[in-house]
């Protein structure tokens, strides 16, 4: 499996389109009548600031400060690159900020202080304080970052949190509590050498120490080797406290019998000699970014017993920061926290640790490829583990009551966790799930318009995302020329790019072809043309001759006429039992509509097809299906001719004993509506439908560019299901990143 890459054209692309940066604010209040601006502004505004002022509590209440954090940074020490300063640093504090957002709901907004002077950007945050919750400081250089989160959190009364020191830190000590217990090792034994003397470093051994770790056993090494008591050069008050009395004076020396070895330094720091020197069952952190200290195979190579993270995403074992701050500063929030202490800290790692000891859901095994279970390659969580936001915030908001430092504690902590599960987005753990499935078949998909840049864009991506192999249909002069056009012209050597006319099987393919159409009115001259000049036909037949795994078109010619041509080469009519399935996301929630494709005006038989492939395509996502049959009129009222097949379609349903929910004829706001569920005590559904099986083609098409331009709702497909191979077809006005999706979907065989 290849690993994923992508160019400075991709990136810059994926920060412009589709619009400038990486997020936006959005009113979570109605703000279209007279009404509703008298009461979000003037003169209703008055209440609320007249409540906060006699009460400053209550701006908790009635503003958005309790879920709101400021990303702030200088960049001084932007990532890997150095000293950008401010404006350069921009675009990684709004990655940060939607990390805030994507993995625990929390809103964060990034600032950018053009100042390289502690007491002014002290001075700054500081008169920031009403504004946040809580303050998450970020690529700031040692030793300015020690000095700035210390005033700060000596002169705030909300969370002021460094992450390139504590969240390393904690997630740090969350791999290596399990490390140690796998080792059979207990952290107050044994000796532990430090390898970076920073932000991140002094962070790590300062929180280890607070966990039981022995000052005398912590040996701390910076560029000019062993921090030891009486040393003079390159020294600060930071690394003085952590200066012991030894006669070691190298990094080499102090790793002699060492248990665990932390590296926030450089590529190559720690040689094979000096792991071989080191005790047994070695415990190595190598944390330098983007390459560690020394590689697992290069450690593996000389100690096979070490037990070895990084901070990569493609070795086990990832120290990933995005395991903690999220979690840390939802918790905190929710009780209103007046600072992140070291006993929160511990909480957050004790809960990460104990977190990777439990069985790991399914749905995790399948977005990561492998089985994963508690041992020496899965001593910490992975990211994307669903149970991260509903454990680790109570852990985190029960340690900071206990210590006092909660303005509104929790009382019903079992409570709290439910609204924690119910935060998320559910969507996002689908489509990933769906990336997952995807990049473990490796399905080599054939993108058939390889005239087109959006979908030569969408071939590269998904050839460098690590999905599988593109197989691009066109002339190789022009679909170069198009590469190069793109910014992508190196790409023109990764792909597979297949000209129809000098294809070598071309005959083969004619032979089939015109087997299938010569009763159809289609003479060899018909079929010659059809195979050699008509990229869909062709790539259809690429496919049917398993050439390919999957295949994308659709993007340069209307769906009706892309579906005609397909039909060429597979049964991909509504006789043959062929539906089209589109997904809405919108709001946290999907909802599948059929048939948008196919079924002109299907009858009750059709309709109790349509419903039966919608239910197979929503287990396919990771739905538990709920179909509902929507019209205008809710069991039998108003009554219409028009809306009687979609009456009589459950009844055959019914017939048909299948092992889904349905229910019907029902309009839109009671089937995906639970209150007005309420109203009809005996309709069979558990909860809103996630499948809406519509009248026509025409209502379904309607409902779903309504949704699509007035709300704004993300739409994938129409996906095909009931076709012998994954095809799926993008709209004339797909982007580059629709094509993408349904390119994932076919590789998933989803349909």
């Amino acid at each position: 499996m290849s690993k994923p890459k992508f160019t400075r054209e991709e990136a810059l692309a994926f920060h412009i389109e589709p619009t400038p940066g990486k997020f936006e604010i959005a009113a979570t209040v109605p703000m279209t009548t007279q009404r509703d601006l008298s009461l979000a502004y003037s003169p209703g505004v008055a209440v609320p600031c007249e409540e906060i002022a006699a009460n400053p509590e209550t701006a908790y209440d009635y503003t958005n400060k309790g879920n709101l954090v400021a990303v702030i940074s200088n960049g001084t020490a932007v990532l890997g690159l150095g000293n950008l300063g401010a404006l350069g640093s921009k675009p990684v504090m709004e990655g940060k900020a939607v990390l805030f957002k994507r993995f625990a709901d929390v809103n964060s907004i990034d600032i950018e202080l053009d100042t390289e002077n502690p007491d002014k950007f002290i001075d700054a945050v500081k008169l920031m304080e009403p504004t946040f919750g809580g303050i998450n400081l970020e690529d700031i250089k040692a030793p300015e970052c020690f000095i700035i989160e210390q005033r700060l959190k000596e002169i705030m009364d909300i969370p002021v949190f460094h992450d390139d020191q504590h969240g390393t830190a904690v997630i740090c000590a969350a791999g290596l509590l399990n490390a140690l217990h796998i080792s059979g090792k207990k952290i107050e034994d044994v000796k532990i050498v430090l390898n970076g003397a920073g932000a991140a470093g002094i962070a790590c051994i300062e929180l280890l120490k607070s966990m039981g770790a022995k000052h005398d056993n912590c040996i701390v090494c910076d560029t000019k080797g062993v921090i030891y008591q009486g040393r003079t050069e390159g020294m600060n008050q930071w690394k003085s406290a952590h200066a012991i009395s030894t006669e070691l004076r190298t990094l080499e020396e102090a790793m002699q019998g060492a248990d665990v070895f932390l590296g926030v330094s450089v590529k190559g720091a720690v040689t094979q000699d000096m792991v071989s020197a080191m005790a047994d069952s070695p415990v190595i952190f190598a944390m330098a970014n983007p390459d560690p200290e020394i590689t697992p195979e290069e450690a593996h190579e000389v100690r096979p017993d070490a037990i070895i993270a990084t901070g990569r995403s493609d070795y086990p074992n990832q120290v990933n920061n995005v395991l903690g701050f999220p979690y840390l500063f939802r918790g905190a929030l929710d009780v209103h926290a007046r600072a992140i202490n070291d006993e929160m800290k511990i909480a957050c790692a004790r809960a990460l640790a104990d977190l990777a000891r439990e069985d790991v859901p399914d749905e995790v095994d399948i977005a990561y490829g492998r089985k994963l279970s508690f041992g020496r390659d899965y001593i910490i969580p992975t990211p994307f583990d669903p149970r991260l936001i509903h454990t680790i915030p109570p852990a985190v908001a029960k340690a900071c009551m206990d210590t006092g430092a909660a303005r509104r504690p929790i009382v019903d902590m079992d409570a709290y966790e439910q609204t924690l599960k119910s935060r998320m987005d559910p969507t996002a753990s689908i489509l990933r799930s769906i990336n997952a499935r995807a990049r473990n078949s490796q399905a080599r998909m054939i993108f058939a318009e390889g005239d087109d840049p959006r979908v030569l864009r969408a071939a590269v991506q998904y050839q460098r995302s690590g999905l599988g192999k593109a197989i691009v249909i066109g002339r190789d002069e022009d679909v170069k020329e198009k590469l190069e056009a793109a910014g992508l012209g190196d790409a023109a050597r990764e792909l597979e790019i297949m000209n129809a006319a000098k294809a070598d099987r071309l005959s083969e393919y004619k032979a089939f072809l015109y087997k299938r159409l010569r009763r159809k009115g289609f003479d060899r001259h018909d079929v010659h043309r059809l195979a050699a000049r008509d990229r869909h036909v062709f790539a259809a037949l690429m496919l049917a001759h398993g050439h390919g795994d999957g295949l994308v078109t659709g993007a340069t010619r209307k769906s009706a006429h892309v579906m005609e041509l397909i039909n060429h080469v597979f049964d991909a009519d509504a006789a043959s039992g062929t539906v089209g399935v589109t997904a809405l996301l919108h709001k946290g929630r999907i909802v599948l509509i059929a048939d948008t494709l196919v079924h002109e005006w299907p009858d009750e038989e059709d309709l109790a097809n349509i419903a039966q492939r919608g239910a197979e395509v929503a287990r396919h996502l990771g739905l538990e299906p709920r179909v509902a049959f929507v019209s205008f009129s809710t069991f039998g009222y108003p009554r219409s001719e028009r809306a009687e097949k979609m009456h009589r379609a459950p009844q055959v349903l019914e017939t048909r004993g299948v092992d889904f929910e349905f229910e019907g004829e029902m309009t839109v706001d009671v089937a995906l509506n639970v209150t007005a569920q309420e109203s009809y005590p005996f309709q069979r559904l558990t909860g809103p439908a996630n499948v809406l099986v519509v009248p026509a083609r025409h209502s379904a098409s309607i409902s779903v560019k309504l949704m699509q331009e007035m709300a704004g709702a993300t739409v994938i497909g129409p996906i095909l299901s009931g076709i012998d191979k994954p095809i799926q077809l993008c709209s004339t006005s797909a982007t580059a990143n629709d094509i993408l999706n349904m390119a994932v979907l076919a590789a998933c065989k989803i349909g």
